[in-house]
């Protein structure tokens, strides 16, 4: 299972579009305390329009009470990291936790943090014009090359067909 970590995020229109990623790409989402923000900010539901109800998400204490809950495979995105996103297979065939790692916007993940598992530390490549992307633009990057790893598994390649939707068959209409 794909899963997002946040740690301290500040900003709630970014965790916002985060939360409607992750329920979007069935992805679990786990914030790390402290947020910069309440969860039931407007400007937090307006991000993540009304999706919201149905994330899946854990709110941590801090990064020690998460790591102690959650086992699996970490992947730390910084700009300091030496490797692109790429590199790493994550298609996952034994079906262990993927946990994308993502600091907070002002200062990123702790150093301390990272040099634990400077393996699974990258970064998504760019231009010397900007020191970093937006969070919400990198987990919807990192989590789309984990999916298209895994073939979309779960994901629906086609538009459904039902009374809210205007089917598969739309464009040939």
């Amino acid at each position: 299972m794909n899963h997002i970590v946040l740690y301290e995020p500040e900003i709630p229109q970014n965790t916002g579009n985060i939360m409607r990623t992750c329920v979007a790409t069935g992805t679990h989402l786990h914030l790390i305390k402290p947020l910069g923000f309440s969860l039931d900010a407007a400007k937090l539901k307006r991000s993540g329009v009304n999706y919201i109800d149905k994330l899946n998400y854990t709110v941590y204490e801090n990064f020690e009470e998460f790591r102690k809950q959650n086992q699996g495979i970490y992947y730390y995105f910084t700009r300091y990291g030496r490797k692109p996103h790429t590199s790493f297979d994550y298609s996952n065939p034994t079906k262990q936790n993927l946990y994308f790692i993502f600091g907070k916007e002002s200062t990123g993940i702790p150093k301390e943090i990272l040099k634990q598992d400077l393996e699974h530390c990258m970064r998504i490549p760019m231009t010397d014009k900007v020191r970093a992307l937006n969070v919400s633009n990198s987990c919807a990057i990192v989590i789309y090359e984990a999916l298209r790893q895994q073939n979309y598994e779960g994901l629906l390649l086609e538009e459904p067909s039902d009374s809210t939707h205007k089917g598969n068959d739309y464009l040939e209409k």
